[in-house]
């Protein structure tokens, strides 16, 4: 089967949950709103006035385009394409504006959504555009090309929320755009579903269906475990194979592999916390964290690297000898042959090629990233939205199926509320949890009327908190805890974003292969003190590629989309020192994210950029750009960007746009940081004035409560958590393990 064949069987469509209820902007504002949208995203057209409804550009212009756009385009595509994709403007899309609104009503912060309305409303009217724009016509009556000026103006101006405003509903309005274009996946040749492999059989799941009823439904249990994700699952399986009676309690619902990859328009509805758009209070950095059963090991890349030898020094250092003990060891190498993680059948994609040849070439630090796909070959370049083929060997697909065919029970669709607590012996002792359930619909959806919802309530010996570092200390606040440090020490693992276009003689298709499979160390001890950068490969969905971009036009963004077959991504991701916490919304109580990346941060990161920048000149890259606003691109000067004029990356023109790059900086109101992993908010401590949970995972101050995910790590890792993560949860659980069955015989022989 070739790159630009479509895969024979399609994943099952997911229809999406109702959208919200009420009124989410009035119809003058959506009129405003839709204006904007389509100066971001406009028609294109020919002609010399300016026009309401598109983007007005000279015939030589538009001929030119229209010549550039179909040389790119798969061979064999309709004719028509590239001038229906020119014509196509936002609020012509079906299902555009049904995703705005969902994404604005359900998930936005309020004092986001206020934010806006605000705006929109103040748009029209003389006064507000006057003060925005610097006219006093009505936004959305402005012909389309003056509206594509005044948001290009916003993206300059000297006004830090007016700027990051701007650049966050853009980038909004284009990923709505990329998920529900008719023509960007012709247009690109990317296919509904990866080319490579088949769809895998899934494991058979029961999960517990609660009657109809007015009263709570009451269950029992020996442990219960909030949380399906890396953590949670691990937990699951070692405590059901000790013997002792398990029940998994999950707020999201499961998906098997025939609905997998699911689109990138419903999947981060499905899989992904509060839609996938979650951001910091100062909308410096977005946040993508899982939410599914299987959590992030669910929609995480394939990456499992296990825990570096300075960072367990670190933590052992801080009063946790356990880090620096073989028995550690043990359980990392335990979690990660469970996974078949291994680098024997690993094949670099272009991406990653790239990444590789050309540190190589410079003489940097780097390694074969293992994958925990069960020691096969697996291109997962769609993963991220979730693993059709069932060969990732995330929790859904390993350690939750132990679980259960060890005895553990399963419950989808619980949004645990509190934890419960009694006075057992004069001491606060956790007894269970409570929480609200949803069924699915008749249908096995969620999106119909007809699903059921009932208060439960679960009493159990041991309760384990692993909902995440955004939701576990959420969890423990609403329960009553009072400790301080819950919260608090939040590490995101900030990161930064360059591409580039190489020649068009034949596509990339970095959409193809495993996303992550190479990786360069040489700059994670920048400061003396392990803080630094690696340096990897990025996703590259056409939905996430275009909406971490800076915005500079209408027909630059249509221009840079038909590139995307030939471009590659990479980042550094830094390790950093300083923290920021989480607390809950004061409104709805929902997750608020203190963070804002440090300049140090962006010094670090900046180092990687230029690391990459040369890697990438060196492979012959055409363009280089940052997803940094107000950043020079380089265009290579050579007529054959393969051409080696002996000097490498010391040629003039590079080196002096370097310097140009490192002058401008990653200034934070311009740089679109990006985060996949949280760690830190009941961090693990020796004393309980340092942390939320000791040695062994027990949450201080309590008896019978357990925290076992990232959360609880002690600084940031590093690499991807989840190793480190599962190997954790590893040591929890099995000493909890022991602990219930020296208690059951206790209990045993006082009966006798």
């Amino acid at each position: 089967m070739t790159s630009t064949q479509l895969n024979l069987i399609a994943p099952i469509d997911t229809p999406l949950p109702p959208p919200p209820d009420g009124q989410v902007l009035t119809e003058s504002q959506w009129v405003t709103l839709m204006a904007i949208a389509d100066a971001v995203i406009p028609s294109i057209e020919v002609s010399s006035t300016l026009s309401n409804s598109s983007l007005c550009i000279a015939p030589s212009e538009y001929t030119s385009t229209v010549e550039t756009i179909a040389q790119r385009i798969p061979a064999q595509t309709d004719p028509s394409l590239t001038q229906r994709f020119l014509q196509e403007n936002a609020s012509s899309v079906p299902g555009f504006r049904e995703l705005v609104e969902r994404i604005l009503g359900n998930y936005l912060r309020e004092d986001a959504r206020k934010g806006i309305r605000v705006i929109l409303s103040a748009l029209d009217t003389r006064a507000g555009c006057l003060l925005a724009t610097g006219y006093t016509t009505s936004y959305h009556l402005q012909p389309v090309n003056v509206r594509q000026q005044i948001l290009q103006g916003w993206a300059k101006s000297y006004l830090p929320p007016l700027k990051q405003g701007a650049m966050g509903l853009e980038s909004l309005l284009i990923s709505a755009w990329a998920k529900t274009s008719p023509t960007i996946g012709p247009i690109l040749g990317f296919p509904r579903a990866p080319v490579h492999g088949k769809p895998g059989k899934g494991f058979d799941y029961n999960f517990l269906q609660l009657p109809f009823g007015v009263g709570p439904e009451i269950l029992e249990t020996d442990v219960v475990i909030v949380g399906s994700g890396c953590g949670g699952a691990v937990c699951a399986k070692n405590l059901a194979e000790a013997g002792h009676r398990v029940m998994v309690v999950e707020k999201a619902y499961h998906w098997g592999p025939e609905h997998l990859p699911m689109s990138e328009k419903d999947g981060p509805i499905h899989l992904f916390a509060n839609g996938g758009v979650d951001s910091s209070d100062d909308s410096s950095i977005v946040i993508l964290s899982g939410q599914s059963w299987g959590g992030g090991g669910t929609i995480n890349w394939s990456a499992s690297l296990q825990t570096q030898a300075f960072v367990r020094k670190e933590w052992a250092d801080a009063g946790l000898p356990f880090f620096t003990s073989s028995e550690f060891q043990d359980s990392l190498d335990r979690v990660c042959h469970r996974m078949g993680v291994s680098t024997k059948h690993v094949e670099h994609n272009k991406n990653n090629q790239i990444l590789a040849d050309g540190a190589r070439k410079l003489g940097y630090s780097q390694k074969v990233v293992p994958q925990n796909s069960g020691g096969k070959k697996h291109h997962c370049g769609y993963c991220t939205l979730g693993c059709g083929a069932a060969e990732k060997q995330g929790p859904v697909v390993s350690f939750l199926p132990d679980a259960q065919m060890a005895g553990a029970q399963f419950i989808e669709g619980l949004q645990v509320e509190k934890v419960l607590f009694d006075l057992i012996k004069g001491k606060r002792t956790a007894v269970g949890v409570k929480g609200s359930w949803q069924s699915r619909d008749s249908f096995g959806g969620v999106h119909g009327p007809d699903r059921t919802t009932r208060e439960v309530i679960i009493k159990a010996k041991r309760v384990i908190i692993s909902s995440g570092s955004l939701e576990s200390p959420l969890l423990l606040l609403r329960s009553g805890l009072k400790n301080p440090q819950i919260g608090r020490n939040l590490y995101l693992h900030p990161a930064a974003m360059i591409y580039a276009t190489f020649p068009d003689q034949e596509p990339i298709n970095p959409w193809e292969g495993a996303i992550l499979t190479s990786l360069v160390d040489e700059f994670q001890n920048l400061d003396g003190n392990h803080h630094g950068v690696k340096l990897e490969c990025t996703t590259m969905l056409p939905s996430w590629l275009l909406a971490s971009l800076p915005w500079t036009g209408g027909l630059d963004l249509k221009m840079f989309a038909s590139k995307l077959p030939y471009m590659t991504g990479q980042f550094p991701i830094v390790r950093e020192k300083v923290p920021g916490r989480v607390y809950p919304d004061p409104t709805d109580g929902r997750c608020r994210i203190a963070y804002t990346p440090t300049a140090m941060d962006a010094k670090h990161a900046m180092v990687g950029i230029v690391a990459l920048a040369k890697v990438l000149y060196l492979e012959g890259a055409k363009e280089i750009f940052l997803g940094t606003a107000g950043m020079p691109r380089f265009t290579r000067p050579d007529v054959d960007a393969n051409a080696d004029d002996g000097k490498g990356v010391n040629n003039p023109e590079f080196q002096s746009w370097l310097v140009d790059v490192q002058k401008k900086g990653l200034a934070l109101s311009d740089c679109k940081w990006a985060s996949a992993h949280q760690m830190g908010t009941c961090r693990m401590a020796a004393t309980q004035r340092a942390g939320v949970v000791d040695p062994r995972g027990k949450v201080w101050g309590v008896e019978g409560l357990y925290v076992s995910d990232s959360s609880v790590f002690p600084s940031a890792s590093g690499v991807n958590p989840m190793v480190t993560n599962m190997a954790i949860s590893d040591w929890i659980s099995k000493g909890l393990a022991k602990d219930l069955s020296a208690e059951t015989k206790i209990e045993t022989r006082a009966r006798l």
